[in-house]
């Protein structure tokens, strides 16, 4: 059976860093100490960019959301490791490349350079979306 842990943040301003010690935790209970650092990271760039650009879109798309509809989801099912964040915007991320003065805009470069793969697709209930990351790792679950 694969390992599947799921974290739902607060709606506070520590939601990322308790997401990034969620994500450790996970990882060192499941002996994945090889990508841990990496997988952290993916989850960190991931969720800043659901909580800054998801949530606002969905909001102002529907006018309403559920008081937190972020998720955080680690999946282990055998040679990779997968992290996803669900939210509620139907926008998909663009990977792009900025200026070099531009303050922000380079989160899914650094997704793109520590996952050995992502990607997006729709979330199960049509309902916003899932983005993911894959990382090869030595720990198996079995």
């Amino acid at each position: 059976m694969p390992r599947i842990a799921t974290h739902t943040p607060a709606p506070e301003s520590h939601a990322i860093a308790a997401a990034r010690s969620f994500t450790f935790q996970t990882m060192h209970k499941w002996g994945v100490t090889d990508r841990a650092d990496d997988i952290a990271a993916v989850v960190t760039e991931l969720l800043t960019n659901a909580i800054r650009h998801a949530l606002p879109q969905a909001q102002h798309a529907t006018g309403t959301l559920s008081p937190w509809p972020i998720k955080v989801g680690l999946l282990h099912p055998g040679s990779h490791v997968i992290c996803a964040i669900a939210d509620p915007s139907t926008e998909l991320p663009e990977l792009r490349e900025p200026d070099w003065q531009d303050e922000s805009g380079r989160g899914l470069l650094v997704v793109s350079s520590l996952s050995d793969h992502w990607g997006c697709s729709a979330a199960p209930d049509e309902q916003g979306k899932v983005v993911w990351g894959a990382f090869a790792t030595a720990a198996r679950p079995y």
